[in-house]
């Protein structure tokens, strides 16, 4: 992709469902809060992805700024609203991807790319060119837009996206997204074509394949239910489903607790054995799930630009 041609969508930039419509190139910023230009808080291994991903030389995870959906649950809440981190050109972000090749990382981690496709779609053709064979993963919200994915054909090998919810209220209320579900559902039928049937390499690293993350909320056991319902139905062993018990409540530390004091605190191990014994009945087999105490501020990255300068 040419220079010319990121110019365009920076001048009006619809490569998500919220559709701005924005002039990032002058720098008008749109509801994931990006500017025209690369920005990214960190770039490291990571060791606390699904054992398939991170396995135990870690993944090459890109920390991008900015989200197109400001969760008000967000644990990275530091980096979503666009504005913190390190800006950073295209051939830097081909030589952060060269370099966790060299260091023996599992695979290439996009993490909340969306709003950088055109410029991450020009790196990832440089740095295949310049030797990079590790799967890249695209690792998403899972709100996007079809015709951006569709761009992605070919470059990405894994895709990881979320599907936070079922009902139109739910992600309206936490996520200003009440089509959510709808653009969720259209988006992974597009990764699903492309990424095609599972493949593991001879360690059970993934080398391609869609696994799609669903973080339980508290009090919310029976969208969860019907959050697996929709997957398995749809997809059956097609997919990996990533059953998450993480929730980490700070909605204190940012005055919403009062605002929504039904997310202001853990999910019960009733509430994820209610899930899981869910998806044992449904009968699915490709799943990820976990187990103790996993929800800590501890298990969120620092985001320091690490890895980011030179």
């Amino acid at each position: 992709m040419d220079n010319n041609i990121i110019k365009k969508y920076m001048d009006d930039c619809s490569l998500c469902p919220r559709n701005c419509h924005v002039n990032r190139s002058a720098g008008q910023r749109g509801y994931c809060g990006a500017s025209a230009t690369l920005k990214a808080a960190r770039a490291a291994l990571h060791m606390w992805e699904e054992p398939c991903i991170s396995g135990t030389r870690g993944s090459g995870a890109v920390f991008f700024s900015g989200c197109n959906m400001h969760c008000v649950f967000c644990q990275n809440e530091q980096i979503a609203k666009g504005q913190f981190g390190i800006d950073l050109s295209v051939e830097r972000f081909v030589e952060i991807l060269l370099n966790f090749q060299e260091q023996g990382a599992a695979n290439i981690n996009l993490v909340t790319p969306t709003h950088f496709v055109p410029q991450i779609i020009q790196g990832l053709e440089q740095a295949k060119l310049r030797g990079l064979t590790i799967p890249v993963v695209y690792n998403s919200s899972g709100y996007e837009s079809v015709g951006t994915l569709r761009q992605l054909d070919g470059l990405v090998d894994i895709y990881l996206p979320d599907m936070k919810y079922s009902r139109t209220e739910t992600a309206a209320k936490y996520s200003t997204a009440p089509d959510y579900a709808e653009v969720a559902k259209r988006a992974l039928q597009e990764m699903v074509r492309q990424a095609g049937a599972l493949e593991f390499d001879r360690d059970g690293m993934m080398r391609k394949g869609v696994i799609v993350r669903h973080l339980l909320l508290p009090g919310h056991v029976t969208e969860a239910k019907e959050v697996l319902d929709y997957l398995y139905h749809t997809y059956g062993d097609l997919i990996y489903i990533s059953i998450m018990n993480q929730y980490t409540p700070l909605l204190s530390m940012r005055g919403l607790a009062s605002v929504y004091p039904e997310l202001d605190r853990k999910v019960t191990k009733r509430e994820y054995d209610k899930v899981i014994d869910h998806a044992l009945e449904l009968g699915i087999r490709n799943a990820f799930v976990q187990e103790g105490e996993t929800a800590a501020e501890s298990y969120i990255p620092a985001f320091d630009g690490e890895g980011i300068l030179r």
